[in-house]
């Protein structure tokens, strides 16, 4: 038995992203004997259900959890703020029903209230509803990735800063993803320097879009 879980990955409800059927995830789950697999689709949580229940039919533990939209300041705002994307990414686990709880108001407001191109958050709700819920920094879309990248490492540490003071350095993890991009080696380096400086945790994603190596021109194809 493996003892490695998928905490970043995209469902077919990862709207025109993801190319990941739910059933044929847990029958490839099981088979490599993999313990729980998370689900963290893009800014939606429509796939809990039919996610949960096909996790229990094979025996392996649901993960549930969101990869969201992070707005930039407040979700209020809906304006283009220079030099910055309109939404980063932020991967949240939900680590029991509290915070499944907390997800799911998050989520909603993020449709509700923090619409702006994306489905948004900010900061400052983040806040409001994190008991329960782990936070993984984030793929190379990350907010803290994002300022790495820029070459910005005050800003990327005064980020981190306050994602510490949301979670906790218990519920606190670096997302640290290699897919040869050279970016992401440049963001994976400051990352371990940062988990040294912080004492924060490490872990290994990969942000699972489709099942096979095979599919990978069928994703590009779907994206397209």
């Amino acid at each position: 038995m493996t003892d490695f879980v998928h905490l970043h990955l995209h469902t077919e409800y990862s709207l025109l992203d993801g190319a990941v059927r739910i059933k044929k995830l847990m029958e490839r789950a099981s088979e490599l004997k993999m313990p729980a697999v998370a689900m963290t689709d893009h800014g939606n949580l429509f796939g809990t259900i039919d996610f949960f229940k096909n996790a229990q039919k094979v025996g392996i533990k649901p993960i549930i959890g969101c990869e969201v939209y992070l707005a930039p300041g407040s979700m209020d705002d809906k304006q283009k703020i220079a030099g910055r994307k309109n939404a980063s990414h932020l991967t949240l686990l939900a680590k029991n029903t509290v915070g499944y709880h907390n997800l799911v108001k998050l989520v909603s407001k993020a449709h509700l209230e923090g619409m702006y191109y994306k489905p948004r958050i900010d900061k400052e709700q983040l806040a409001r509803f994190s008991e329960g819920i782990i936070c993984l920094s984030g793929c190379i879309n990350g907010e803290v990735n994002q300022f790495i990248q820029a070459d910005q490492i005050d800003l990327a540490r005064k980020s981190l800063e306050e994602f510490i003071a949301i979670y906790g350095k218990d519920d606190l993890y670096l997302e640290m993803h290699n897919h040869g991009m050279e970016m992401q080696h440049k963001c994976n380096a400051q990352l371990q320097q940062f988990g040294a400086d912080y004492g924060l945790k490490m872990v290994a994603a990969n942000d699972v879009h489709f099942l096979h190596r095979a599919d990978h021109e069928a994703h590009d194809v779907m994206i397209c």
